[in-house]
């Protein structure tokens, strides 16, 4: 994947009080992106390290404020993304302070940036760039079902909650395929995914009525040039606050076959307390129900976040039974690889 950044970028990743843990656009671009992150801000872990908190990610100094990042840098990354997608006032020292080094700041929020005032004339004065990744494009189309005829077997992460590792596992199963010699390609459609892959449309900003059609002129348009496509979900379609993006993304991709994502300890709603999670049986009749009026799409495999698990054998116990409830098999694609999914879903030979 291309990216959004070039592989010699510096990179300062904003994400005070949140790191690792609520900071996955932080983790998304450490895991996965190919620039050099120089430091991870945030002030409640200054003085440690990403691999104190995080041992399986590159490793990075985490310090207070940008005026603490040892030399220069190319950009500073908001790596939060809070529900809602609000801008923090005590966020605005370190934005003001990259900018006029001459950083840019990439952000996915809700709040662009580039309208602030004060931020767009520092910019001017000083020579960086302000990207606000989550502006939806100016022309949106209504969607048709046409993506149900891509030329490309089209893959969906879907989950039982909000950030539960749709685009991390999105992300896997396309690295994986391309080891495998298979032309894959992920059809990203949240900032985390755009600033991965280096294109996409952040859905959470298209109006209702075009979400649909947006995803389906992204797989429209890369089907051609590939043979395997892994559109990355958002939300959940059982979620009170979230469900409109992940039935919208659901029906535009007209996918083949998905995946569901699941958290084997998360009790709630990300955000709603009130609201259980829904078990995995569930969760595959409401996708493959709704889907089915567009384009019939199977829940094929699962993929489970394990990273809490305290040992490789209590995660195999998780994926038993997780596979056991889907009767699909199922894998935690960081901890054990993709190759079992691809496998089942038929993606994986040239």
């Amino acid at each position: 994947m291309e990216g959004f950044f070039a592989p010699d970028d510096r990179l300062v990743l904003l994400a005070h009080g949140r790191f690792p843990d609520h900071a996955k656009t932080a983790v998304g671009v450490l895991r996965y992106g190919e620039a050099d992150v120089v430091a991870v801000l945030d002030r409640e872990r200054a003085g440690t390290r990403v691999a104190d908190h995080a041992p399986g990610l590159p490793d990075a100094p985490v310090v207070a404020s940008v005026d603490e990042v040892a030399g220069d840098a190319d950009a500073l990354v908001v790596g939060i993304a809070p529900s809602g997608g609000a801008f923090e006032a005590a966020w605005r020292p370190d934005v003001r302070t990259a900018l006029e080094a001459g950083w840019d700041v990439v952000a996915g929020l809700h709040d662009s940036l580039a309208e602030d005032s004060e931020f767009a004339a520092l910019a001017d004065s000083h020579g960086g760039s302000i990207h606000d990744v989550r502006e939806p494009p100016a022309d949106l189309p209504l969607g048709t079902g046409a993506a149900a005829d891509a030329d490309a077997h089209v893959v969906l992460t879907v989950g039982t909650d909000a950030s539960v590792g749709k685009m991390t596992t999105a992300v896997e199963l396309v690295r994986a395929a391309r080891e495998r010699g298979v032309d894959a390609a992920l059809v990203p459609t949240g900032q985390t995914g755009i600033l991965v892959a280096g294109w996409g449309v952040a859905i959470d900003r298209v109006p209702a009525d075009f979400v649909s059609g947006v995803v389906e002129q992204m797989v429209l348009e890369r089907a051609p040039d590939h043979d395997l496509l892994v559109v990355e979900g958002q939300g959940s379609i059982g979620h009170p606050a979230y469900s409109a993006d992940a039935v919208g993304i659901l029906h535009g991709a007209g996918a083949d076959d998905l995946v569901l994502v699941h958290d084997p300890v998360r009790e709630t709603l990300t955000g709603f307390d009130a609201f259980p999670v829904p078990d995995p049986a569930t969760s595959v009749d409401l996708y493959e129900s709704v889907a089915a009026p567009v384009h019939p799409s199977k829940v094929a495999a699962g993929a489970l976040d394990t990273s809490v698990a305290p040992s490789d054998a209590t995660a195999r116990d998780w994926l038993d039974e997780y596979e056991s409830a889907l009767g699909e098999p199922a894998t935690d694609p960081v901890r054990f690889g993709a190759d079992v999914l691809l496998e089942h879903l038929g993606a994986g030979s040239a």
